[in-house]
């Protein structure tokens, strides 16, 4: 039941995700602009060139704002990390149980320690 629940999770992330690729893009992209609209900003002396990057900034954040729905992609990215290494943490422990569980194991340890004495 357990697994049911996290895949069923880990497919409405996948969903969600895949719904915001767009905005979670478009949100990269106006990041980068701003970045280098802050940055030539700095460096520049002349004003008309400080006004020039000021209105590509705010246009850029202005683009940065509109895509606030690409936190959610970014969530359920996060949320497909944590079900894909919970599945695969339980996969392990069941292994490992069935190993300890396995009595065609046992049996050999303790024909090995038979063996050796």
């Amino acid at each position: 039941m357990k697994k049911l629940g996290l895949f069923l999770l880990g497919l409405v992330a996948f969903f969600v995700l895949l719904g915001n690729i767009g905005p979670l893009f478009g949100l990269a992209v106006s990041a980068v602009v701003s970045y280098y609209a802050v940055k030539g900003f700095l460096k520049t002396n002349s004003t008309g060139t400080k006004v020039l990057w000021a209105i590509i900034g705010f246009f850029a954040i202005s683009i940065t704002i509109a895509n606030v729905p690409a936190i959610l992609a970014i969530l359920a990215a996060y949320v497909l990390y944590v079900v894909y290494k919970k599945l695969n943490n339980e996969k392990e422990e069941v292994s490992t149980e069935m190993n300890n569980n396995d009595p065609f194991t046992n049996f050999e340890n303790q024909w090995k320690a038979l063996n050796s004495k």
